[in-house]
């Protein structure tokens, strides 16, 4: 599955379903299929993803690039059978902040599903 986050204030972010469920949880929403970010609720979805970024580097600090795994379990695909290459939190959730940051800015929602 695949989700898409939109706003009028910027450009689309796409994330497989399984990535786009973690961040959800992360930034305070229920990771439905569809829903949105109101202008009210984006300073602490902002707050807590900032939050969630900075553990994310805590937890990696002083680590080198061949201490981080290659791979990950791939739960897009039903089964953590699969795998796919090792992206951290902070690499997924930067175009998503970017997003809500923009979307503050220019005082618009942000949904998905829709």
């Amino acid at each position: 599955m695949i989700v898409t986050f939109q706003s009028p204030a910027s450009g689309d972010v796409i994330m497989f379903g399984d990535v786009a469920q973690r961040m959800m949880k992360l930034m305070g929403k229920d990771a439905t299929d569809k829903g949105i970010i109101t202008v009210e609720q984006l300073p602490d979805a902002i707050a807590r993803l900032k939050a969630a970024i900075e553990e994310d580097k805590q937890q990696r600090a002083g680590l080198q690039d061949e201490d981080l795994p290659q791979t990950e379990p791939d739960r897009s695909k039903g089964s953590a059978a699969n795998s796919r290459p090792f992206v951290t939190l902070t690499q997924r959730a930067v175009p998503l902040l970017e997003l809500l940051e923009w979307s503050l800015k220019k005082q618009k929602p942000v949904v998905w599903g829709v």
